[in-house]
């Protein structure tokens, strides 16, 4: 599966429309307009008969068979900075089972013809932004017409997965430490959820490789999780909410009451624009049902009840009615820090309004004190960096579209590129201006 690991995913995961890759479906026309040149080439026969080559001197160009020409090609990304690698075993897979071609209705795979190298998804490769300095991720040498076609495909899982991985990592060092839930699904077409869920938990292990923590992965679909088998996670919509008529605490007490366990009570409390008056009905809600069956001997179910977190979700369009104007206008908007440390000192305090026996006092507190404050909307690492910076006293950051980001510094593009072509037995440079062949230590035979 990763570096983690070292076992590699294969078909029995990805799923792949193999049928119509093999016919080009998904690829560029380029490439499949070249792949039936040098085929169609081949089978008449056809040698170079050029003037213009670039070979050297030594070796003879004439009746070269261009239709059967093996190449070496690589694959690398330039990424400022520090990329972290997905979408290597899929591409392999890929290479695996689509690589030939057909004769009539009848698919000639060649792939065990090919020699392939690739790192293990979770590597991580740097770049300066120069071409001539990269580190291939992936490097193929065979008949150039039987893996023409893939190119798209393979160039297209490794920067969506890549540059997903890679804003995941880096939102994670902004959180130093911190859970951030994965929640961009709603930002994206479906069918991208399993590698999106796959490159973040490839970067969640890779953080807690590099900085020896323990993070575990939180993902809102169950396709997010499907390639490393996790499960998606939730708690309470502001639709549920307005299905109880706005009553934020009758909302989840019902929550608590018929969903399982296994699923954390946190409560959305922003649906009223007032975080603070609406944590503090909920907190006080949630703890008068559990300390009635806490008295009542009923342990078990008294469980349902134990509020495990707000989560404050105001838009970025909005000042909460806890956050009195104070300077800029646009620092009292949406959720900013302000709002989470009121929040945190209400919460903290909320037992000490109580009418509790003495007995009930310094669990009450213990209660009130344990509930996590989540944080959504608009965060991506800049502003995690600076609630950090600030001590704000957030325990999990929820983060969507951010980690989609696709501009300046994020830019995760991929590349392939032919660098080698094979002349007898030798293997030549053969790749164009601003380009050459290039290695990678973590590059491993695969086949």
């Amino acid at each position: 599966m990763s570096i983690f690991d070292g076992q590699r995913l294969d078909n029995s995961t990805f799923k792949l429309d193999i049928e119509r890759m093999r016919r080009g479906w998904y690829s560029d026309k380029y490439f499949t307009n070249i792949a039936y040149m040098l085929t169609e080439l081949s089978r008449r026969g056809y040698t170079y008969r050029g003037e213009h080559h670039n070979l050297p001197a030594h070796l003879q160009a004439q009746g070269l068979p261009v239709g059967d020409l093996e190449v070496e090609m690589q694959w690398f990304t330039r990424r400022p900075g520090n990329t972290l690698v997905v979408g290597v075993d899929k591409s392999l897979t890929m290479l695996r089972h689509c690589s030939g071609y057909f004769e009539g209705e009848r698919f000639v795979n060649t792939a065990d013809s090919l020699s392939v190298w690739a790192v293990h998804d979770g590597t991580v490769v740097s770049s300066d932004g120069e071409p001539l300095h990269v580190r291939p991720v992936m490097r193929v040498r065979g008949r150039y017409r039987d893996f023409a076609i893939l190119e798209t495909a393979t160039l297209g899982i490794l920067t969506r997965a890549s540059r997903v991985a890679t804003n995941v990592y880096e939102t994670l060092s902004a959180a130093r430490g911190k859970p951030v839930l994965f929640f961009p699904a709603r930002f994206d077409v479906h069918e991208v959820q399993a590698a999106d869920g796959y490159a973040y938990n490839i970067a969640v292990q890779r953080i807690n490789m590099d900085y020896a923590s323990t993070l575990g992965p939180f993902v809102s679909t169950d396709a997010q999780g499907d390639w490393w088998g996790g499960a998606g996670g939730g708690t309470v919509a502001h639709a549920a909410i307005a299905a109880f008529l706005g009553d934020t605490a009758e909302a989840m007490l019902a929550f608590a009451e018929t969903l399982p366990l296994s699923i954390p009570r946190i409560a959305l409390v922003d649906f009223n624009n007032d975080c603070v008056g609406d944590s503090l009905m909920v907190c006080r809600s949630m703890f008068e049902r559990y300390r009635k069956l806490m008295d009542a001997g009923h342990s078990d179910e008294a469980a349902r009840y134990l509020l495990y977190g707000v989560r404050l979700d105001t838009s970025g369009s909005l000042r909460d009615a806890s956050v009195p104007p104070l300077g800029e206008a646009s620092l009292d908007l949406g959720v900013n820090p302000r709002l989470v440390f009121t929040v945190r000192q209400a919460l903290d305090g909320a037992w000490e309004s109580w009418n509790l026996p003495v007995e009930w006092r310094e669990r009450a507190q213990e209660y009130c004190r344990s509930v996590r404050i989540v944080v959504s909307g608009g965060f991506g690492p800049e502003k995690i960096r600076r609630f950090e910076k600030l001590r704000v006293p957030v325990d999990i950051y929820a983060v969507g579209s951010a980690l989609f980001d696709n501009h300046g510094s994020t830019v995760t593009d991929y590349t392939a590129d032919v660098v080698r072509i094979k002349v007898g037995e030798e293997w030549v440079d053969m790749a164009k201006v601003g380009r050459r062949p290039l290695d990678n230590p973590d590059l491993e035979r695969v086949w």
